[in-house]
């Protein structure tokens, strides 16, 4: 079938093959600091990598807090909007980079982007995008939802759901699972194997933000929270062993 097949895509309803939705946080970008930090980009490919070595079919959003946050922009006096637009752009840089060490590693990638620039991605479609994810490529996910006000938790649900993925993969940097408290801050916080999201709402976990949490709940999406830190982990994720926390409806 020639390329240009990809414009007007026939899409199967219920796709045989594993289909997940990877979040990844613009914290692990940065490595816990401002800017890109190729060797844990390079990591995280290589591991992403191995799963669509391994048949599974990978959606990623990334997340642009290594560049800006547009609610702390806003916090500081910056209008909102703007804020948040900017915050986008960086997810940009990041999906741009991810898609590079990505290739490095041997896999076909695009990136779509819900903010039109055609000379670096292509707009974000979802048809087209499952697509690309049934021929054993990446679609990397930038520019959040093209508008202010939404967190990158809330595009990833939308995007999992729009694409028809089974689960959603949140990775964190800096904590492994969902804890009853900080683990952080609070030593005797409990570590969860698995929780409902109407547990979580009545012990107050901070899992993802409310927007998001309501689009899994009403939806039925599975959710499963980890650790980026820990090598080998995006790769475990994406194969579908349980690791971190569950959390289903």
């Amino acid at each position: 079938m020639p390329e240009n097949s990809d414009l007007v895509p026939e899409v199967d309803s219920t796709p045989t093959a594993r289909r997940v939705l990877l979040k990844l946080s613009g914290e692990m970008f940065g490595g816990g600091s401002v800017g890109l930090d190729p060797d844990v980009i390079s990591r995280v490919a290589r591991e992403v990598a191995e799963a669509v070595a391994g048949g599974v079919q990978v959606g990623i959003v990334v997340g642009g807090g290594n560049f800006f946050r547009g609610a702390e922009l806003s916090q500081r006096g910056m209008e909102r909007a703007r804020a948040d637009y900017m915050g986008m752009l960086g997810t940009v840089m990041n999906a741009l980079a991810l898609q590079d060490f990505l290739e490095q590693a041997g896999v076909d990638t695009r990136v779509q982007t819900a903010i039109t620039m055609g000379q670096v991605a292509e707009p974000y479609i979802p048809r087209r995008a499952m697509r690309h994810m049934e021929k054993g490529r990446v679609v990397i996910f930038g520019a959040g939802a093209g508008m202010p006000y939404f967190s990158t938790d809330t595009v990833s649900v939308q995007r999992a759901l729009e694409t028809r993925c089974t689960e959603v993969l949140m990775g964190k940097h800096g904590v492994d699972a969902v804890y009853t408290a900080d683990p952080r801050e609070d030593a005797s916080a409990e570590r969860l194997e698995h929780v409902t999201y109407s547990d979580a709402l009545q012990q107050g976990l901070k899992v993802m933000d409310a927007a998001a949490f309501s689009l899994c709940m009403e939806n039925s999406l599975p959710m499963v929270v980890f650790g980026l830190e820990e090598p080998g982990n995006v790769t475990r994720a994406l194969m579908g062993e349980r690791i971190g926390t569950l959390v289903t409806a």
